[in-house]
């Protein structure tokens, strides 16, 4: 983890703060976090959750930087409400691979000549979806891009369970609407099929009711998924991996981003 000062406190919001972890507290409170929503809530599990620390850990977490979106005003004083896993290429040098390249081939990406940056383990506290807090973390993500001139944002995202037959409807609306062009098309290593349902046959209501809402937040962002979902029976998920070129950003967050050239 490197030393960054923190974001300036939001005007519009100025309970909220947004920084990068800094010390082993930091990173303990940001996988405290993670094993509220991904083992309390999801259900997953793995060999770095530790239930009696509450923590949600992986051998991956010293490479990364780790967003953290804290509320000043809650309790315990500073309480991490957001967080985000971040990993660019070097650091993923410095790892030996990017986190997602267990489950989906990157060589795509990778022999692009462009500026990579992988986005994971995302998560808000409960109390905080469907608010502002989202976007807040997104304004630091947008200040870290600018700040290392980012061109490719990609990572995995997770439907919960792991049955495909359930998800039929959202996995069908991605493969036909939303697959990126073969330049920037990531492919499962162990391919699930996401052409489920005839084009002509998708319910487009009841696909997007059936798509979590940061899946939905990143399509909105002009975001594409890779060929083939991957099913994940540790963490109980059916992930897809999405990507997004910060070029063809649309206008009101191309805008975001421009606001945001300092900070991490």
């Amino acid at each position: 983890m490197q030393g960054h000062a923190p974001l300036p406190i939001s005007a519009a919001s100025p309970d909220f703060q947004i920084k990068l972890a800094e010390s082993a507290a930091d990173l303990r409170a940001a996988q405290r976090l993670r094993y509220e929503v991904f083992v309390t809530e999801l259900g997953g599990a793995g060999a770095g959750v530790d239930h009696d620390q509450r923590l949600e850990t992986d051998a991956f977490d010293p490479f990364f930087d780790h967003l953290m979106l804290l509320d000043r005003a809650r309790a315990p004083k500073d309480q991490v409400v957001g967080v985000y896993r971040l990993l660019r290429a070097d650091q993923a040098a410095a790892m030996g691979q990017y986190y997602s390249e267990d489950e989906y081939d990157l060589r795509v990406l990778k022999a692009s000549g462009r500026k990579l940056l992988e986005l994971g383990r995302s998560c808000l506290h409960r109390d905080y979806r469907g608010g502002t807090a989202m976007f807040e973390l997104w304004s630091g993500l947008a200040a870290y891009v600018a700040r290392h001139g980012i061109e490719i944002l990609f990572g995995v995202a997770s439907f919960h369970g792991t049955d495909p037959a359930a998800l039929a409807q959202p996995l069908s609306l991605l493969h036909h609407a939303y697959r990126a062009p073969p330049e920037l098309r990531v492919t499962s290593r162990a391919f699930q099929r996401m052409d489920l349902i005839p084009q002509a046959q998708i319910d487009r209501r009841a696909a997007m009711v059936g798509t979590p809402a940061l899946i939905k937040a990143y399509l909105r962002l002009g975001g594409l998924v890779g060929d083939g979902a991957y099913v994940d029976h540790v963490f109980n998920t059916i992930d897809v991996c999405l990507v997004m070129d910060t070029a063809r950003l649309n206008d009101r967050q191309r805008q975001i981003y421009a606001k945001a050239g300092g900070g991490l």
